[in-house]
């Protein structure tokens, strides 16, 4: 029997349902049955999840309001009995509780400005503030799992390339900036970058890390039992390797 993964309760989610993956259906919806009906859920992560949206899997949800188009939000995975968490929304909420409550050892001492901050051409997830000065912060899902990593991307992606390199010229002039990527998988002991699936974010991740951009990466779960998102490692390995 696997031992329990200990962690930090972040916060809960309400009315949660078991589920079974029939379908996806685009990249936002998937088929599900529940309680024995079929219902059709919105998912919020927009990568390919190839590994995770596999027909009769178990999974949680909980119901939307009636005005939305899907009548479920699709937000986790079943995963070696505890839960990986897709939802970037719920990723994003699980981060905040954890700064919030000082759980995160490289965020001490900053505090929080604002959502959506505007870094050249790109907006990022948050500013905070240190000692007077600016700290930038952008999360990235890291869902994928090799062994005992958890990766990203699971596809090519531009936007996040953009990103790094914003960032790479916020520290060149000075500035503070984190790249935090949430391993939202349970039992996992490091993150380490896709390389087959973007290989120029690859090296752009490696180039950042050696130009100043702080890589970070935090370790959250779905534990069925009580319905709440944990929080196991607030500063896990980050492992990018060279050409």
């Amino acid at each position: 029997m696997r031992e329990k993964l200990p962690g930090f309760p972040l916060l809960s989610v309400a009315n949660v349902l078991s589920c079974r993956i029939l379908e996806r259906v685009n990249r936002f919806v998937v088929n599900i049955e529940v309680k024995g009906k079929k219902g059709r859920a919105h998912i919020t992560n927009s990568g390919r999840l190839h590994e995770f949206l596999v027909r009769n899997r178990k999974g949680y949800c909980f119901e939307t309001p009636k005005t939305e188009k899907t009548a479920f939000r699709f937000f986790a995975i079943e995963e070696k009995g505890l839960g990986a968490v897709i939802d970037t929304w719920l990723q994003m909420k699980g981060f905040e509780a954890a700064q919030r409550r000082g759980l995160i050892p490289w965020l001490k001492g900053a505090d929080f400005i604002r959502r959506n901050p505007r870094m050249g051409s790109s907006l990022l997830d948050y500013l905070f503030e240190r000692e007077g000065n600016p700290v930038y912060v952008e999360l990235k899902s890291a869902v994928l799992r090799e062994g005992t990593f958890a990766m990203y991307p699971d596809c090519p992606t531009l936007r996040g390339q953009r990103h790094v390199e914003e960032m790479m010229r916020w520290v060149k002039r000075g500035g503070k900036a984190f790249l935090v990527f949430v391993a939202a998988l349970p039992y996992v002991a490091g993150f380490r970058p896709n390389r087959k699936a973007d290989p120029r974010l690859h090296r752009l991740l490696k180039k950042g890390e050696n130009e100043g951009v702080e890589m970070k990466a935090v370790g959250i779960y779905f534990q069925p039992a009580d319905s709440s998102l944990y929080l196991y490692d607030p500063d896990m390995d980050v492992v990018i390797p060279g050409p």
